[in-house]
């Protein structure tokens, strides 16, 4: 057993639980995670890490954000899908190779005192964890990058503490060009997905995107994706999407008493992308929503449709020991990166994403079981909703965040 892995045992463990993972209320800086994006036709991750004085990402020996407790308390979530569900399969598609994340993983689950995944092979269907290539194979992984891993020990912790019964399959794209991440999302599919999360994405629009949409056009599976964190129409491809969930981004409040933690405001996050598609049509569901007309989006897709916590001073604890600018251990990131597979975890605890065709209609029919985010921040120069905060659907926000399962 590795060194770090024993240390987070123990009295470490006792104390971190006693400390119940306070996230401080005061800002501090952060940064992008995966710059970029490196070349023409790749794209970049949506995750922002918070930082030190020196720019540095910023590390601690204990969890600095917040963790399954906060998380389940705000959003009233269960930790497993109800019997009756059919077995769920959260895929998490990334670039590049995170040669830690299964120690990390482990270390994660034995901080919090949640269930540890074991390994198995991408066959199989029950509670573990599987890692396999843009090809369904377990070899040869692609090589390794200190950022994209640093976004995948985010997504798949994420992914096991918001369900921690289901199966957490990663598959890791070759590169982070557009044509291996579209091959590594028809292989999560290929293999069983029943959610897909996608926590990257271009920085703008193009008008090649709608020959890859048919990538993402896998009925009865729940696929999100990050809606961007550069704000007012600062989103790309694969969030413009019709037959995605955008996750936005919210700054996420929580309280805690004798009873546990709960909900205690939440408000739009000023870097959560937003605005209205110039290449794709809005479905039918998002076009009857109420609040759509204000948007003035017409008849182009919304972005988002959803929402959960990024702001990266209310972000989640993540542990990685994949060195990234030199720094490794318990960090804390937001992002859209952090929404995106939050959001699929609450559809696979819903179990529900076969029962229609496209997932993302389901919080379209049932918008009170989320909670409105009518205030915060706006995420650009608008008049219209598309970049603000209102009653109903609006572009930052979507519909709302989960308030427990009823919108999914």
């Amino acid at each position: 057993m590795r060194r770090g892995v024993r240390n987070l045992t123990g009295i470490v463990a006792a104390l971190i639980a006693a400390l119940a993972f306070p996230v401080s209320s005061l800002a501090h800086p952060d940064r992008p995670v995966c710059p970029g994006p490196a070349s023409a036709g790749s794209v970049l991750c949506h995750a922002r890490v918070i930082t030190d004085a020196k720019g540095l990402p910023a590390t601690s020996s204990v969890p600095p954000g917040y963790g399954p407790a906060q998380l389940h308390g705000a959003y009233s979530l269960p930790t497993a899908p109800p019997a009756s569900a059919p077995a769920q399969t959260v895929a998490i598609v990334d670039a590049y190779d995170d040669p830690t994340i299964r120690n990390d993983l482990t270390a994660y689950d034995r901080t919090f005192g949640i269930p540890d995944l074991p390994s198995c092979s991408s066959t199989i269907v029950k509670s573990c964890f599987a890692k396999v290539n843009q090809n369904g194979a377990s070899s040869p992984l692609p090589t390794a990058n200190s950022g994209w891993a640093l976004e995948i020990a985010l997504d798949v912790e994420t992914a096991h503490e918001i369900c921690q019964s289901c199966k957490v399959l990663l598959v890791e794209a070759n590169s982070s060009s557009g044509a291996n991440l579209n091959a590594a999302e028809d292989t999560a599919a290929r293999l069983g997905a029943t959610e897909i999360s996608n926590s990257w994405g271009t920085e703008t629009e193009y008008s090649g995107e709608t020959s890859e949409n048919a990538h993402f056009n896998h009925p009865g599976i729940a696929i999100t994706v990050a809606s961007g964190d550069s704000g007012y129409n600062r989103f790309g491809f694969p969030a413009a999407s019709p037959y995605v969930i955008d996750a936005g981004g919210t700054t996420l409040k929580v309280s805690q008493s004798s009873s546990g933690w709960a909900w205690a405001g939440e408000e739009t996050w000023s870097g959560s992308g937003s605005g209205c598609s110039l290449y794709f049509t809005a479905q039918s569901w998002q076009l009857a929503a109420a609040g759509w007309s204000p948007t003035g989006c017409g008849q182009a897709r919304g972005v988002a449709d959803v929402a959960a916590d990024a702001n990266p001073n209310t972000g989640a604890s993540v542990y990685d020991t994949t060195r990234y600018q030199g720094r490794s251990g318990w960090m804390q990131v937001g992002g859209t990166s952090l929404a995106s597979p939050l959001i699929a975890s609450v559809y696979a605890l819903a179990g529900n994403a076969a029962s229609v065709a496209y997932s993302a209609s389901l919080p379209y029919a049932l918008p009170t079981g989320l909670h409105d985010i009518t205030a915060g921040a706006h995420t650009g120069n608008c008049t219209t909703t598309a970049c603000a905060p209102a009653a109903g659907f609006d572009g930052p926000t979507g519909l709302g965040s989960p308030n427990g399962l009823g919108a999914f």
